[in-house]
């Protein structure tokens, strides 16, 4: 599956996902439709409007956006880590489940991931509560699907954060091969 991964080859790269999905890059003017689907996303950390805005601007090329009829039911932000330009970090995803598309939230995370591996990613992280067993199960697919391994330590302990916050622990799948 091609993918557009920057803004300007968005127009002519878009990829449709089965039942009419259609995944594509982020541009700035996203920014308030992703907000407005985090802030009614039980669970997901809160940013500001600006924050995904500038996101979508800088790191659009590591992002995916699904949309249906041109209205967004999903995103994901992700990004090459600087000092480890061969991983894959994913940091946030959601998907409006009113729309009835099945695993969507799956197929973008694998969409993106296998976008990145295709550009040379060796391992895909993401950090992860526990008590989250949706994309746990996305995790455990992915690593099956590619064969490769998954190593658990937690990045973040809860004591770094105010109030009741779970540990972040990172998932670290791989290593990736394209193919």
């Amino acid at each position: 599956m091609t993918i557009s991964t920057t803004p300007a080859a968005d127009a002519d790269r878009r990829t449709t996902a089965p039942k009419g999905a259609v995944f594509r890059a982020p541009v700035p003017e996203d920014g308030p439709a992703v907000w407005n689907l985090v802030e009614n996303t039980p669970g997901l950390d809160s940013n500001s409007i600006y924050y995904y805005s500038l996101w979508f601007r800088d790191f659009a090329d590591g992002s995916l956006i699904a949309t249906v009829d041109d209205e967004i039911v999903g995103f994901l932000t992700g990004y090459r880590r600087p000092e480890e330009p061969e991983t894959y970090f994913v940091w946030q995803t959601a998907v409006n489940p009113r729309h009835g598309i099945p695993f969507l939230g799956v197929k973008l995370f694998q969409a993106a991931a296998d976008q990145q591996v295709a550009d040379g990613a060796r391992y895909v992280e993401a950090t992860v509560s526990a008590d989250n067993k949706a994309i746990l199960m996305v995790l455990r697919q992915f690593a099956k699907k590619h064969a490769a391994h998954i190593e658990t330590r937690v990045l973040f302990p809860s004591s770094l954060f105010p109030e009741s916050h779970h540990d972040e622990v990172l998932y670290r799948i791989g290593p990736l091969t394209a193919g």
